[in-house]
């Protein structure tokens, strides 16, 4: 869920109280990460790589050409001749998919490297801080995944996720940092203003009132406060998309003019009147099957045992995956399934996400990269066809998200690929089984 520690973990909690310590003004958190080894890549420059024997998923179909041809940064052609100076790979018994894109994170430099590695190439963020100088590093690296940000998230005094700071351990988190609020419209409209001006791709609005995060009763922001947010980020063309987890929320959401719902209703079966309202309004829905499943008190330590995952992940991340957050264990997630399909048969476009922040006590059951993989095998098994998951990983949240460079194979987008060997249109849990890479045409060369 969306917890204050998903961006201040034990790293930043010390690099705030250096910032304290010199009163630097300015400096941020996110800038001053410290960087682990990335991903080795080949780069792409100018190099030319056809990719032959393929069965080709661009994002909608199986199409019936079998050879992509990769010039730099981005897909050159389908079919045809493939060129002379071209490197070939040989695809033959193997399924070529575009980058995935995650649709629900809390992230940072570790994990955007650790996406990558799992065919993740673009990790759309739902609350975080990051500098200008940072963002600009990521847009042009192509051993890390790109990301997508709101910046930080609105919420009220007192509101989720704020409560984190009052249980802190950490001295420095309660009694030093003060989660940004609002308590107005104009207050709405400040925030979102500065957010934009901080170069926010979008805005998020939390409507939580703490029943599936454990902490009932949390105040929530009113629904004036609500409407005066929406209206200033669509007036500066940006979506809203609002944190909700019950049906009370989802639907303040949408009658307020929401765009998106990041989370779904997980507190009772589908309400047909809910359903209706989000299909008749156009929003799009991330269920995040994944964390509603650790909020109910399961764990991911099948996933973790996975030799596809545990040969890809730290010991501290496979450690995360087989724990569970359980905020919320009379949750079932029949009614959660039930509610997927049920809003992907009302014509809902339905977001592969898997909110997964850092690998600590409390936020278990959750890995960078490994997360988007197990919610696409979640969004099957709620009644999904294997090709409508991976539409959910890649043509539809390119299409809600403006992200028009990317999410589909056809000449001129990024060379954002995934190579996975079997079928995962029969098999969906073939995604994981991953032979290479491509960011930006870079191809990543494994080296776990």
């Amino acid at each position: 869920m969306n917890n204050l520690f998903s961006k201040l973990h034990l790293r930043h909690i010390l690099i705030i109280a250096a910032v304290i310590a010199v009163v630097i003004a300015g400096v941020s958190a996110a800038f001053l990460l410290h960087k682990q080894p990335a991903p080795q890549s080949k780069n792409a420059a100018n190099e030319t790589t056809a990719i032959v024997n393929a069965r080709i998923f661009d994002g909608e179909r199986i199409i019936d050409d079998h050879v992509v041809v990769i010039k730099g940064a981005v897909i050159h052609a389908i079919g045809g001749t493939i060129p002379e100076d071209a490197a070939v790979i040989d695809a033959k018994g193997a399924t070529l998919l575009p980058g995935f894109i995650d649709s629900h994170v809390h992230t940072d430099m570790d994990g955007l490297r650790d996406a990558l590695v799992f065919g993740v190439t673009t990790e759309l963020e739902m609350m975080g801080t990051w500098s200008a100088k940072k963002r600009m590093e990521i847009a042009g690296r192509d051993d890390i995944a790109d990301l997508r940000s709101p910046g930080m998230a609105i919420t009220t005094k007192g509101g989720h996720p704020s409560q984190y700071i009052k249980t802190s351990d950490n001295l420095v988190i309660r009694y030093f940092f003060r989660f940004p609020y609002v308590t107005s419209p104009d207050d709405a409209v400040k925030f979102v203003d500065t957010r934009i001006a901080e170069g926010a791709d979008y805005i998020k609005i939390i409507i939580e009132d703490g029943t599936i995060v454990g902490i009932p009763g949390l105040p929530v922001i009113s629904d004036k406060t609500l409407l005066a947010a929406i209206h200033e980020a669509h007036d500066n063309n940006r979506m809203a998309i609002a944190h909700v987890s019950t049906a009370a929320g989802a639907a303040l959401a949408i009658d307020s003019g929401i765009d998106g719902l990041a989370h779904l209703f997980y507190d009772c079966a589908p309400p047909p009147e809910l359903v209706a309202a989000i299909a008749s309004s156009g929003a799009f829905v991330v269920p995040n099957l994944v964390t509603a499943s650790t909020a109910f008190g399961n764990n991911a330590a099948a996933l973790a045992a996975d030799e596809r995952v545990r040969s890809r992940l730290s010991k501290k991340w496979l450690d995360s995956l087989c724990g569970s957050m359980n905020t919320y264990p009379d949750g079932k997630m029949e009614d959660v399934f039930t509610s997927v399909l049920e809003l992907h048969r009302a014509g809902v476009d339905i977001l592969a996400g898997s909110d997964v922040s850092e690998p600590i006590p409390g936020l278990g059951g959750l890995a960078h990269g490994a997360s988007l993989h197990h919610e696409l095998q979640m969004l099957v098994a709620a009644g999904l066809k294997p090709i409508e998951a991976l539409r959910a990983a890649t043509a539809t949240p390119a299409r809600r998200f403006g992200l028009t460079d990317r999410g589909r194979i056809a000449p001129g987008m990024l060379a954002d690929l995934l190579l996975v060997e079997g079928d995962p249109l029969t098999t969906i849990s073939d995604t994981l089984s991953i032979r290479t890479v491509w960011h930006r045409g870079t191809q990543l060369i494994a080296n776990r």
